[in-house]
């Protein structure tokens, strides 16, 4: 008699409805992966964790309320069994460094192939690290400028915020789409111009674009 196949349990958390749901009927196609469980922001995501317990997490880095980020460091502390893979829209080496630094198990492309991630997931299931291939030059000088100890450091909310800063997004949008008040975005604001040695908000996106912290 054949040995049953185990099924990786998993779930998925992503703010874009479409794009999550694509990719949990992909995974139900596939016959070693069993999807627990879907959320849309981070809260749910470390909810689903908590009560699931599934094998591999695959989260948005950008979510509402908590990052991927935030939920992969706060999961590696309660649950570290639960392995974490990084699906982002951005090409930025900061967050692919922090996210691999905070213990992630894999950093993909959301643009990537469904049968890539899919293959990701399964591969991290069997305790393989996975970085799509865009970023793994960037990580390599990302560990050079630290090194150095040359590139300003700016906190994983202050990058949420000078990133939403540089799409033309209003304080007061900015403010929306974090979940915070205005006056704590002008307190990151504020801290951003300082670290950056920069009077104002246009100066402040240039300079982040220089030393590669946003694109």
């Amino acid at each position: 008699m054949s040995k049953r196949q185990v099924r990786v349990r998993v779930i998925v958390a992503d703010d874009h409805p479409v794009f999550r749901r694509g990719l949990i009927e992909s995974l139900k196609r596939r016959a070693d992966i069993d999807v627990v469980g879907d959320g849309h922001d981070g809260p749910t995501a470390l909810s689903l964790i908590e009560t699931e317990k599934p094998d591999v997490a695959v989260l948005d880095v950008q979510m509402p309320v908590l990052s991927g980020l935030e939920v992969l460091e706060a999961a590696r502390k309660s649950h570290p069994d639960t392995r974490v893979m990084l699906l982002t829209g951005f090409r930025e080496s900061r967050a692919a460094y922090e996210a691999m630094v905070l213990g992630a198990a894999g950093y993909l492309a959301k643009e990537s192939d469904i049968d890539r991630i899919c293959d990701a997931i399964a591969a991290i299931a069997r305790g393989e690290t996975v970085i799509g291939d865009e970023f793994q030059s960037g990580l390599v000088e990302e560990i050079r400028l630290r090194e150095a100890g040359n590139r300003p450091a700016l906190s994983k909310r202050e990058l949420e915020v000078l990133r939403l800063t540089a799409d033309g997004n209003p304080i007061a949008a900015v403010a929306a789409k974090l979940h915070l008040s205005e006056a704590t975005i002008k307190t990151h604001l504020h801290h951003i111009y300082g670290k950056l040695e920069v009077s104002d908000r246009a100066a402040a996106v240039a300079s982040a674009m220089r030393w590669g912290l946003i694109e």
